[in-house]
């Protein structure tokens, strides 16, 4: 991933911090079928490895599963926040011209030997981990045990696990750190104005302004 100094971040505590709001990562191998990518649900556990390992579960009928038996190295990629960013909202606009339009973005990149685990024990658990994260801000969170057991039985039997523990990451934070605190102050406005998803990346361009 190209990564200007100005946009890296490296801090393990951030990158997982983004993992976790943002669980949807793109699954990628280069294997004997040849390029592959799927959107999988992913956990975090930081405690596991020295960069921690990402856990998930795949349909035993997604053939991406044999590719990942067959490789040495995988890829996933999370993605955060994202927006496009009008030259209309910088002052730099006004006083020369000399400007154009870019794409703010967030994105955490994580590379391992990926291990496909049939193990039912780990299966239960790694459904019942994600469903709790995924639950737990609701009023009434649903569980698994809620389903019938032999109805949960007979989907563990449909999925395969996946143990990724992260050999090496990239963190790459987008946010307007490359221009003057009044096109920066810009961006920011614009975003607002435009509200909803993009109050997100306004949030993340101000907290980098004060970062500097």
């Amino acid at each position: 991933m190209y990564q200007p100094p100005h946009f890296r971040e490296d801090d393990l505590g951030a990158q997982h911090a983004l993992i976790r709001t943002h669980p949807l990562g793109l699954l990628i191998t280069a294997g004997p079928g040849g390029l592959m990518a799927n959107p999988i649900p992913f956990l975090i556990d930081p405690e596991a490895s020295e960069r921690g390992t990402l856990r998930a579960h795949l349909a035993r009928a997604n053939p991406q599963w044999r590719e990942l038996e067959a490789v040495e190295d995988c890829l996933v990629v999370f993605q955060g926040p994202q927006a496009y960013v009008t030259p209309s909202w910088y002052a730099t606009k006004r006083e020369t011209g000399k400007v154009v339009p870019t794409w703010n973005y967030v994105t955490v990149h994580a590379w391992g030997r990926p291990r496909v685990i049939a193990d039912s024990a780990w299966l239960r658990r790694q459904i019942a981990d994600l469903t709790d994260l995924r639950e737990a801000a609701r009023a009434e969170p649903w569980a698994v045990a809620d389903a019938p057991e032999p109805f949960t039985a007979a989907q563990v039997k449909g999925i395969v696990g996946l143990e990724i523990p992260v050999g090496r990451s990239a963190g790459k934070w987008k946010v307007s750190q490359n221009r003057p605190e009044a096109d920066r102050a810009g961006v920011i406005a614009g975003l607002r104005d435009l509200g909803g998803a993009d109050d997100a990346m306004a949030a993340l361009v101000h907290a980098r302004s004060i970062d500097r």
